[in-house]
Protein backbone atom coordinates (compact mmCIF):
# COMPACT_ATOMS: atom_id res chain seq x y z
CA UNK A 1 0.00 0.00 0.00
CA UNK A 2 2.92 2.67 0.66
CA UNK A 3 4.48 1.68 -2.48
CA UNK A 4 1.36 2.30 -4.21
CA UNK A 5 1.18 5.35 -2.46
CA UNK A 6 4.70 6.84 -3.12
CA UNK A 7 3.86 5.70 -6.93
CA UNK A 8 1.17 7.92 -7.22
CA UNK A 9 2.92 10.88 -5.65
CA UNK A 10 6.36 10.62 -8.27
CA UNK A 11 3.40 10.60 -10.82
CA UNK A 12 1.69 13.58 -9.50
CA UNK A 13 5.05 15.45 -9.23
CA UNK A 14 6.25 13.95 -12.49
CA UNK A 15 2.89 15.16 -14.43
CA UNK A 16 2.87 18.70 -12.36
CA UNK A 17 6.63 19.14 -13.69
CA UNK A 18 5.68 18.01 -17.39
CA UNK A 19 3.12 20.81 -17.16
CA UNK A 20 5.45 23.45 -15.92
CA UNK A 21 7.59 22.79 -19.00
CA UNK A 22 4.04 23.40 -20.84
CA UNK A 23 3.45 26.61 -19.28
CA UNK A 24 7.27 27.89 -19.36
CA UNK A 25 7.02 26.66 -23.09
CA UNK A 26 3.96 28.38 -23.81
CA UNK A 27 5.24 31.85 -22.60
CA UNK A 28 9.05 31.86 -24.13
CA UNK A 29 7.32 31.42 -27.63
CA UNK A 30 4.77 34.12 -26.77
CA UNK A 31 7.57 36.41 -25.93
CA UNK A 32 9.50 35.34 -28.90
CA UNK A 33 6.92 36.24 -31.13
CA UNK A 34 6.07 39.59 -29.59
CA UNK A 35 9.50 40.64 -29.50
CA UNK A 36 9.49 40.34 -33.00
CA UNK A 37 7.21 43.45 -33.58
CA UNK A 38 8.80 45.63 -35.96
CA UNK A 39 11.04 48.39 -33.85
CA UNK A 40 10.04 51.77 -35.95
CA UNK A 41 6.68 50.65 -38.02
CA UNK A 42 6.17 52.60 -41.03
CA UNK A 43 3.03 54.71 -40.82
CA UNK A 44 0.03 53.88 -42.56
CA UNK A 45 -1.13 55.98 -45.80
CA UNK A 46 -3.47 55.68 -48.39
CA UNK A 47 -1.01 55.78 -50.93
CA UNK A 48 -0.06 51.95 -49.75
CA UNK A 49 -3.18 50.98 -50.82
CA UNK A 50 -3.69 53.16 -53.97
CA UNK A 51 -3.11 50.40 -56.67
CA UNK A 52 -5.45 47.77 -55.30
CA UNK A 53 -8.25 46.25 -56.05
CA UNK A 54 -11.21 48.54 -55.07
CA UNK A 55 -12.87 45.79 -52.15
CA UNK A 56 -9.57 45.25 -50.56
CA UNK A 57 -9.02 49.13 -50.97
CA UNK A 58 -12.17 49.70 -48.86
CA UNK A 59 -11.06 47.05 -46.41
CA UNK A 60 -7.65 48.85 -45.01
CA UNK A 61 -9.41 52.64 -44.95
CA UNK A 62 -11.86 50.62 -42.39
CA UNK A 63 -9.46 49.03 -40.57
CA UNK A 64 -6.33 51.21 -40.80
CA UNK A 65 -6.80 54.70 -39.93
CA UNK A 66 -3.98 57.01 -41.57
CA UNK A 67 -1.01 58.25 -39.50
CA UNK A 68 -1.67 54.66 -37.59
CA UNK A 69 1.80 52.88 -36.66
CA UNK A 70 1.44 49.55 -39.20
CA UNK A 71 1.90 47.32 -35.80
CA UNK A 72 2.05 43.59 -37.14
CA UNK A 73 2.02 41.72 -34.03
CA UNK A 74 -0.67 41.81 -31.52
CA UNK A 75 -1.74 40.20 -28.12
CA UNK A 76 -5.08 39.96 -28.22
CA UNK A 77 -7.12 38.37 -24.65
CA UNK A 78 -10.63 36.93 -25.95
CA UNK A 79 -13.18 34.90 -23.10
CA UNK A 80 -16.41 32.92 -25.15
CA UNK A 81 -17.15 29.49 -25.94
CA UNK A 82 -15.33 26.33 -27.59
CA UNK A 83 -17.28 23.39 -28.67
CA UNK A 84 -15.84 20.12 -27.88
CA UNK A 85 -18.76 18.36 -29.85
CA UNK A 86 -20.22 18.30 -33.37
CA UNK A 87 -23.05 20.23 -34.51
CA UNK A 88 -25.95 18.02 -32.88
CA UNK A 89 -24.04 18.13 -29.85
CA UNK A 90 -21.74 21.17 -29.50
CA UNK A 91 -20.63 20.21 -25.91
CA UNK A 92 -19.23 24.08 -25.39
CA UNK A 93 -16.43 24.88 -22.70
CA UNK A 94 -16.48 28.66 -21.09
CA UNK A 95 -13.48 29.74 -21.97
CA UNK A 96 -10.60 32.62 -21.16
CA UNK A 97 -7.80 33.16 -23.88
CA UNK A 98 -4.74 34.89 -24.66
CA UNK A 99 -2.90 35.05 -28.03
CA UNK A 100 0.19 36.53 -29.49
CA UNK A 101 -0.22 36.77 -33.27
CA UNK A 102 2.51 37.07 -35.23
CA UNK A 103 1.91 36.46 -38.91
CA UNK A 104 3.85 35.02 -41.23
CA UNK A 105 6.01 34.02 -38.39
CA UNK A 106 2.95 31.80 -36.33
CA UNK A 107 1.22 32.22 -32.96
CA UNK A 108 0.58 31.02 -29.33
CA UNK A 109 -2.74 30.84 -28.30
CA UNK A 110 -3.45 30.19 -24.38
CA UNK A 111 -6.26 29.23 -23.32
CA UNK A 112 -8.22 28.08 -19.72
CA UNK A 113 -12.07 26.15 -20.14
CA UNK A 114 -14.35 25.00 -17.73
CA UNK A 115 -18.10 23.68 -17.80
CA UNK A 116 -19.32 22.36 -14.52
CA UNK A 117 -16.59 21.16 -12.64
CA UNK A 118 -14.12 20.08 -15.45
CA UNK A 119 -11.12 22.15 -16.40
CA UNK A 120 -9.42 21.86 -19.69
CA UNK A 121 -6.28 24.23 -20.11
CA UNK A 122 -3.24 24.25 -22.45
CA UNK A 123 -2.36 25.84 -25.61
CA UNK A 124 -2.14 25.92 -29.70
CA UNK A 125 0.57 27.00 -32.17
CA UNK A 126 1.53 26.71 -35.66
CA UNK A 127 4.65 24.11 -34.12
CA UNK A 128 2.20 22.18 -31.27
CA UNK A 129 -1.31 21.41 -29.76
CA UNK A 130 -1.22 20.10 -26.28
CA UNK A 131 -4.22 20.31 -23.49
CA UNK A 132 -4.42 19.31 -20.30
CA UNK A 133 -7.53 17.98 -17.74
CA UNK A 134 -7.26 19.39 -14.43
CA UNK A 135 -3.97 20.65 -14.97
CA UNK A 136 -2.82 16.96 -14.23
CA UNK A 137 -4.01 14.77 -17.58
CA UNK A 138 -2.34 14.95 -20.91
CA UNK A 139 -5.02 14.86 -23.24
CA UNK A 140 -3.53 16.32 -26.09
CA UNK A 141 -0.24 15.98 -27.25
CA UNK A 142 -0.78 17.08 -31.06
CA UNK A 143 1.53 18.81 -33.85
CA UNK A 144 5.23 18.42 -35.47
CA UNK A 145 3.88 17.40 -38.50
CA UNK A 146 2.90 18.73 -41.73
CA UNK A 147 -1.00 18.26 -41.33
CA UNK A 148 -0.62 20.12 -38.62
CA UNK A 149 2.04 22.96 -39.77
CA UNK A 150 -0.80 23.37 -43.06
CA UNK A 151 -3.76 23.45 -40.39
CA UNK A 152 -2.59 26.02 -38.34
CA UNK A 153 -0.94 28.48 -41.00
CA UNK A 154 -4.72 28.73 -42.38
CA UNK A 155 -6.18 29.77 -39.19
CA UNK A 156 -3.67 32.18 -38.38
CA UNK A 157 -3.50 33.83 -41.91
CA UNK A 158 -7.34 34.27 -41.68
CA UNK A 159 -6.93 35.49 -38.42
CA UNK A 160 -4.24 37.93 -39.37
CA UNK A 161 -6.86 39.37 -41.80
CA UNK A 162 -9.59 40.65 -39.26
CA UNK A 163 -7.16 41.00 -36.28
CA UNK A 164 -3.65 42.66 -37.56
CA UNK A 165 -4.24 43.89 -40.81
CA UNK A 166 -1.30 45.21 -41.23
CA UNK A 167 0.33 41.60 -41.49
CA UNK A 168 -1.32 41.30 -44.59
CA UNK A 169 -0.22 44.63 -46.67
CA UNK A 170 0.65 43.80 -50.15
CA UNK A 171 4.72 42.92 -50.07
CA UNK A 172 6.90 39.97 -51.64
CA UNK A 173 4.85 37.09 -50.22
CA UNK A 174 1.30 38.62 -49.45
CA UNK A 175 -0.66 39.63 -52.88
CA UNK A 176 -4.27 40.71 -52.80
CA UNK A 177 -6.77 40.30 -56.24
CA UNK A 178 -10.71 41.58 -56.63
CA UNK A 179 -13.40 38.68 -56.36
CA UNK A 180 -15.83 40.86 -57.21
CA UNK A 181 -17.56 44.32 -55.96
CA UNK A 182 -17.37 42.96 -52.10
CA UNK A 183 -14.85 40.19 -52.08
CA UNK A 184 -11.04 39.48 -52.04
CA UNK A 185 -8.74 36.85 -52.07
CA UNK A 186 -5.25 37.60 -50.10
CA UNK A 187 -2.98 34.49 -51.02
CA UNK A 188 0.26 34.33 -48.24
CA UNK A 189 3.13 32.28 -49.03
CA UNK A 190 5.74 32.28 -46.40
CA UNK A 191 8.45 29.47 -46.96
CA UNK A 192 6.77 25.95 -48.24
CA UNK A 193 3.34 27.40 -46.87
CA UNK A 194 0.41 29.05 -49.02
CA UNK A 195 -2.84 29.89 -47.78
CA UNK A 196 -5.69 31.72 -49.70
CA UNK A 197 -8.10 33.58 -47.70
CA UNK A 198 -11.20 35.00 -49.13
CA UNK A 199 -12.69 38.15 -47.53
CA UNK A 200 -16.13 39.67 -48.11
CA UNK A 201 -16.39 43.88 -47.12
CA UNK A 202 -19.68 45.96 -46.43
CA UNK A 203 -20.07 49.38 -48.77
CA UNK A 204 -18.00 50.94 -45.98
CA UNK A 205 -15.32 48.35 -46.43
CA UNK A 206 -16.07 46.78 -42.81
CA UNK A 207 -15.16 43.36 -43.16
CA UNK A 208 -17.92 41.01 -42.15
CA UNK A 209 -16.58 37.11 -43.16
CA UNK A 210 -13.55 35.42 -43.56
CA UNK A 211 -13.30 31.86 -45.45
CA UNK A 212 -10.90 29.43 -46.97
CA UNK A 213 -10.41 26.39 -47.74
CA UNK A 214 -8.65 24.58 -44.99
CA UNK A 215 -6.30 21.38 -44.08
CA UNK A 216 -8.11 19.43 -41.72
CA UNK A 217 -9.87 16.22 -40.36
CA UNK A 218 -12.49 17.26 -38.61
CA UNK A 219 -14.98 15.18 -40.61
CA UNK A 220 -16.52 11.76 -40.20
CA UNK A 221 -13.86 9.92 -41.85
CA UNK A 222 -11.08 11.75 -39.52
CA UNK A 223 -9.02 12.44 -42.32
CA UNK A 224 -7.02 15.31 -43.52
CA UNK A 225 -8.15 17.32 -46.26
CA UNK A 226 -8.98 20.84 -47.94
CA UNK A 227 -12.27 21.82 -46.56
CA UNK A 228 -14.39 24.63 -45.82
CA UNK A 229 -13.85 26.68 -42.50
CA UNK A 230 -14.53 30.25 -41.87
CA UNK A 231 -16.47 32.85 -39.55
CA UNK A 232 -18.39 35.98 -38.73
CA UNK A 233 -16.98 39.58 -37.90
CA UNK A 234 -18.93 41.92 -35.91
CA UNK A 235 -18.72 44.29 -33.28
CA UNK A 236 -15.93 46.62 -34.48
CA UNK A 237 -13.93 48.66 -32.02
CA UNK A 238 -10.81 50.53 -32.35
CA UNK A 239 -7.54 49.30 -30.92
CA UNK A 240 -4.16 52.01 -31.42
CA UNK A 241 -6.13 53.16 -34.58
CA UNK A 242 -6.93 50.01 -36.20
CA UNK A 243 -10.74 48.91 -36.03
CA UNK A 244 -11.44 45.53 -34.85
CA UNK A 245 -14.11 43.13 -34.52
CA UNK A 246 -14.72 42.37 -30.99
CA UNK A 247 -17.33 39.32 -31.80
CA UNK A 248 -15.81 36.59 -33.80
CA UNK A 249 -17.80 33.25 -34.79
CA UNK A 250 -16.09 30.82 -36.67
CA UNK A 251 -16.10 26.92 -37.50
CA UNK A 252 -16.00 23.92 -40.04
CA UNK A 253 -17.37 23.51 -43.30
CA UNK A 254 -18.50 27.45 -43.24
CA UNK A 255 -21.27 27.86 -45.82
CA UNK A 256 -22.77 24.91 -45.77
CA UNK A 257 -25.18 22.72 -43.78
CA UNK A 258 -22.66 21.09 -41.74
CA UNK A 259 -21.71 24.45 -40.53
CA UNK A 260 -20.17 24.27 -37.04
CA UNK A 261 -19.76 27.48 -35.07
CA UNK A 262 -16.99 25.92 -32.58
CA UNK A 263 -15.75 29.20 -31.68
CA UNK A 264 -17.29 32.04 -30.42
CA UNK A 265 -15.60 34.71 -28.84
CA UNK A 266 -15.29 38.29 -27.88
CA UNK A 267 -12.79 40.44 -27.56
CA UNK A 268 -11.48 42.24 -23.73
CA UNK A 269 -8.44 43.57 -25.06
CA UNK A 270 -5.85 43.75 -28.10
CA UNK A 271 -2.50 45.10 -27.72
CA UNK A 272 0.76 45.98 -29.53
CA UNK A 273 3.66 44.71 -27.88
CA UNK A 274 6.96 46.58 -27.95
CA UNK A 275 10.13 46.64 -26.54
Amino acid sequence: MAFVLVLLILTGLALSVWRLMDHRADLKAMHELAVSQPAQPPIFTADMIAHLPEPTRRYFLYTITPGTPLSKVASITVVGCFGMGNRDKPSYLDFTATQVLAMPAGFVWKMRARRGLMRLSGSDSQRWTRFWLMSLLPVARLGGNPDHTLSAFGRYVAEAVFWTPAAVLPCPGIVWEALDADRARVTVKYRDLSQSVDLTVGADGQPTQVCFERWSNANPEKQHRLQPFGGYLSEFQYFGGFRLPTHVEAGNHFATDQYFPFFVADVTAVEFPHE
